[in-house]
């Protein structure tokens, strides 16, 4: 399916501006309009609208390919009511968009995939496509801009959890690894097979990276988290999960939205202030570290947050110091875009082949999940019409005013020479995808000039991108490791030699490494100090007399630094007890050290190492549950089903006694009941749960605080040790409760 530009846009555009002056906002058949004055821009930036229905519908992830289109996922079936019935509709698509006559503006696009279930994720690596659909991870092979032959990559990559807390990101790191948010594994083709392993779990939507590798991420009520470490590096020891070196807070919550803001918890004291602005972030997704190489000089590694519940956009200012990074505010009290518009929903960014930014704006009006929403805020939405924005989509585009963005190259046509020169590009993603490219192309001839270009050192980490092209074209060596390490100066690339040098242990190496070692402690490097002690877990396996005594130097010299003695506690998976009894470790390393023992002894690994895939949390749970046994009568909506059962809004029994509730749901009800003074003549015994084997006290205890927080005036906490009690609680005789014995009796004591 092929959409092309209305021909009659600068009509439409003259009605929207008339519109606009008369003091409301046109709408059009194909949606809303885009109108900057509802934007407030950083100075020095433009928004620009580049693509929007009906080229896209609910787009909540992109990314470009290699002639520098957009390839869009359209989330259609996400929350199509405020009851969230219908998400399990094939509606999901994978969309092509185009830009034919060069203006900068969107004016075809075509249909790639379709019929996806909740699609939320893709990325264009190995010359192909891997994308979701449903719980499922798949590889697709792009012919003609057609679906080609398809891999199943994990069928449970996308289990557990609503669409808000299931895996999404994909995306290729620097190391030539596909890592991704919300879910502990990550993937690599190589050699014809796909590779799964273990990570660290990241962040609940949207993934991040700076030119070093180093991931970040958030939480909805986190506005940027990140790893102090390269991913991978502190997690080597099975019984130990680091604290320090991984998913840290880097900076405050603190928002500034710029008009009175709808949040699902907005009724709770301290969400908004006495304007009823938002105070801190509670949907905060999308984070991206910019590297587009145009931006101004102070922009650069800059990490930009999606905030699309208070319609804007953080700029954070990361700090590198030492070991640790933190970030803050880039203008206090100011967001770099600000919205009036509450359908302007932003929930994730990109760095471009031009260097800009990009930024997805789902456009809606509804965007928390049925599992979590509350009572207050479906009231909101509604009392605003919010609910009735659906099926539109934006993508927008920010550029400096005091510099170009670069001309968007056509990279599948490039030549190997023209993609080395590339690696040493101020744009990050060109940098990204060249070093892709020559993978893919098994560039071999330039195995020599790669060499000597990971020698260099600059701003941009080239030697890095060179390091990890020779690695992916199975060019690297114990010799040409060991030269680049040597000849380089740049402590950035030596971190990551001499993690890819542990690859090539032997015990014929044992004596060159140890030189390495001295030469490299010599420089009086944190940043390679670390590097080396995570990177000698291989060679310790080969000889503890030549390496323990090398942590050790290492480990006395940052006694007091746990990032470092955490990474040490990573490289000694196995070797513990020997360095307790011969090397006399500080305090920080001998705690670590005794509690992974302990760990090892009662089998109890990291989390990563034994569990396949995510839980369903308990809100997503109850809500299944609520569909699958109470809907049938009580309605999807809670709103009751005449001659079946009464509504759940409003009602005393969901508003009371929470206890007295699971007593309910445990031994049925029968006969006629008041509900928020109305009488209801019940033919039929609402059916007793306590003899169904299938439903457990979690169970119940799940379905109820899914009724609190969709349903009650002001939601309340059970536990399923309550909701066990409760089953001694039978109504006298052999039947269910009747309305008097619930009014009666005492549930709570």
């Amino acid at each position: 399916m092929t959409t092309k530009r209305p021909v009659k846009r600068a009509v439409t555009f003259f009605f929207a501006f008339s519109a606009f002056l008369a003091g409301f906002r046109f709408i059009s058949s194909d949606g809303p309009r885009f109108s900057p004055t509802d934007y407030v821009v950083e100075d020095g930036f433009k928004l620009n609208l580049i693509a929007s229905e009906p080229f896209l519908k609910a787009p909540v992830t992109l990314d470009f390919d290699s002639k520098g289109r957009m390839w869009v996922v359209e989330m259609i079936g996400y929350m199509p009511n405020l009851e969230g019935i219908g998400e399990d509709e094939l509606n999901g698509r994978i969309t092509i968009l185009e830009d034919r006559n060069k203006d900068g503006v969107v004016d075809q696009s075509k249909v790639f995939l379709d019929q996806l279930v909740l699609p939320r994720a893709l990325a264009h690596v190995y010359g192909g496509l891997l994308y979701v659909d449903g719980p499922k991870l798949w590889f697709v092979e792009i012919v003609n801009d057609k679906p080609g032959r398809k891999t199943l990559v994990d069928p449970v990559y996308a289990e557990g959890g609503n669409v808000e807390h299931s895996s999404n990101g994909l995306m290729m790191n620097i190391d030539n690894w596909i890592y991704n948010a919300n879910y502990h594994f990550r993937y690599q083709l190589k050699n014809g097979k796909w590779r799964k392993e273990p990570t660290s779990p990241r962040g609940q939507w949207g993934i991040t990276k700076d030119n070093f590798g180093r991931l970040y991420y958030n939480t909805n009520s986190t506005n940027l988290q990140g790893d102090y470490v390269l991913p991978n590096k502190a997690i080597r020891n099975n019984y130990f999960k680091p604290t320090i070196a991984e998913h840290q807070r880097l900076a405050s919550n603190r928002v500034f939205p710029i008009h009175q803001t709808s949040v699902n918890r907005g009724y709770q004291p301290g969400v908004l202030d006495e304007k009823g602005y938002l105070k801190d972030v509670t949907a905060a997704c999308g984070p991206l570290v910019y590297r587009g190489g145009v931006f101004p000089k102070p922009y650069d590694l800059n990490a930009f947050v999606c905030v699309p519940e208070a319609n804007l956009i953080k700029r954070n200012i990361l700090d590198f110091k030492g070991l640790q990074t933190s970030a803050r505010q880039a203008v206090e009290g100011k967001e770099f875009i600000a919205s009036t518009d509450e359908g302007f929903r932003p929930v994730n960014l990109f760095n471009g082949p031009d260097g800009a930014m990009y930024i997805v704006d789902m456009h809606r009006g509804i965007i928390q999940h049925k599992a979590y929403i509350s009572q207050y805020l479906t009231e909101q939405l509604g009392t605003k019409k919010l609910d009735t924005l659906q099926n539109a989509g934006r993508i927008l585009k920010v550029t400096s005013t005091a510099t170009k963005p670069n001309p968007v190259p056509d990279l599948s046509k490039a030549t190997g020479n023209e993609l080395l020169a590339l690696l040493s590009h101020p744009n990050g993603w060109l940098r990204d995808l060249s070093q892709q490219l020559l993978i893919q192309k098994n560039e071999l001839s330039l195995v020599p000039q790669l060499v000597a270009l990971a020698k260099t050192g600059n701003e941009f980490l080239t030697a890095i991108h060179a390091l990890y092209v020779l690695e992916g074209l199975n060019a690297l060596t114990f010799e040409n490791l060991s030269s680049i390490i040597a000849q380089s100066k740049q402590p950035e690339t030596i971190a990551h030699a001499v993690g890819l040098l542990e690859r090539f242990a032997t015990r014929e190496r044992v004596p060159k490494m140890k030189s390495i070692c001295t030469n490299l402690m010599a420089q009086n490097s944190e940043t390679i100090d670390l590097y080396l002690a995570m990177s000698l877990n291989a060679w310790l396996k080969l000889s503890d007399a030549a390496f323990l005594p090398v942590l050790s130097i290492i480990e006395k010299k940052y006694a007091t630094q746990p990032v470092v003695q955490e990474g040490i506690t990573s490289a000694l998976a196995g070797k513990e007890e020997q360095y307790l009894a011969s090397m006399n470790p500080t305090d920080l390393l001998k705690n670590n050290l005794t509690q992974t023992i302990g760990k090892r002894q009662k089998n109890e690994m990291n989390p990563i190492y034994v569990v396949e895939k995510n839980a369903v949390d308990n809100r997503t749970k109850g809500l299944k549950l609520f569909r699958s046994i109470c809907a049938t009568c009580h309605g999807a909506d809670g709103k009751g089903i005449p001659e079946l059962a009464p509504p759940l809004k409003g009602s005393e029994y969901i508003d009371g006694s929470l206890k007295r509730l699971a007593a309910m749901i445990l031994h049925g009800v029968s006969g006629p009941i008041h509900v928020d003074g109305k009488l209801y003549q019940l033919n039929n015994e609402m059916p007793a749960l306590i003899n169904n084997k299938d439903v457990s006290d979690q169970d119940i205890a799940d379905i109820i605080r899914f009724t609190q927080n969709a349903f009650a005036k002001v939601g309340k906490g059970i536990s399923a040790e309550d909701v066990k009690k409760m089953r001694s609680k039978k109504p006298e005789g052999s039947g269910a409760f009747t309305e008097k014995q619930l009014l009666e009796s005492d549930f709570d004591n």
